[in-house]
């Protein structure tokens, strides 16, 4: 699958995968300021931003997606941030090659299976009849009932663009998403483990990694580190910008 991308600066190739929801522009402030000393790209994953649309979605395939697209790219070996999602992609993609890896960063989640928690914005998403939006403030008044947090419906309705006809469809293929979320929860598995060099980063408000129980990662990543972002929450890279960029490069460092 041939994956949208933005390519930033020059040197060594750093790769950036976003969240579930997300698209390659979430990290684009980041990471243009790590191209400074890097080439980074930062790519959409299938069925997400400009990437291409597909019935099958998992950690599998996505991890294929990204061996290809290193393949094309004439990219041997990098280093991979993943976020969330994007974390659990990275992961598998470090286990099922990990001589193409070079240092692997994952921000805030773990190995481990999820058991949920965006049921009610999948359905929000799919219930706005997108025929009578008018505008994406329209759009934000009417999921704005289900889903509370203002920021988390201006992250979302980033999804929105607007077809010739100048009605509005979502970038993301939701139906897809909606259908395979229960593998987007799934644990990452292998018979491998990756041994290089690998740095969790862990917002101190978000429930999504627990530094007291990192057994199971250590068996997948036995050189795992831990780093705990303060103030911040799951969107690590969003709320402390600085401190994520700060971590980045001093792991990049080591």
């Amino acid at each position: 699958m041939d994956l949208n991308f933005k390519e930033f600066g020059d040197g060594d190739p750093v790769i950036i995968l976003h969240g579930l929801f997300g698209t390659s522009d979430n990290w684009q402030t980041l990471a243009k300021q790590l191209a400074e000393d890097y080439t980074v790209f930062i790519v959409d994953q299938r069925n997400h931003g400009r990437s291409p649309h597909d019935s099958e979605f998992n950690y599998q395939l996505m991890a294929e997606d990204l061996e290809y697209f290193m393949r094309d790219k004439w990219i041997d070996e990098a280093r991979i941030v993943g976020h969330s999602m994007g974390g659990k992609t990275a992961m598998q993609f470090a286990l099922n090659y990990p001589k193409k890896v070079t240092q692997l960063a994952v921000v805030d989640i773990g190995v481990q299976q999820y058991t949920g928690g965006h049921e009610a914005i999948i359905d929000a998403l799919l219930g706005l009849d997108l025929k009578n939006v008018e505008s994406r403030k329209d759009a934000d008044a009417k999921i704005g009932a289900t889903i509370k947090e203002y920021g988390v419906r201006q992250f979302l309705l980033k999804n929105l663009t607007r077809t010739k006809d100048g009605q509005y469809k979502w970038k993301m293929n939701l139906p897809v998403i909606h259908r395979n979320y229960q593998k987007i929860l799934d644990a990452i598995s292998s018979e491998n483990t990756y041994d290089g060099p690998t740095h969790f980063i862990k917002g101190e408000n978000s429930k999504y990694l627990d530094l007291d129980k990192v057994d199971d990662i250590k068996k997948l990543f036995p050189k795992a580190t831990f780093e705990e972002v303060k103030m911040a929450g799951h969107w690590v890279h969003a709320e402390a910008p600085e401190d994520t960029l700060r971590i980045l490069r001093t792991f990049f460092d080591e």
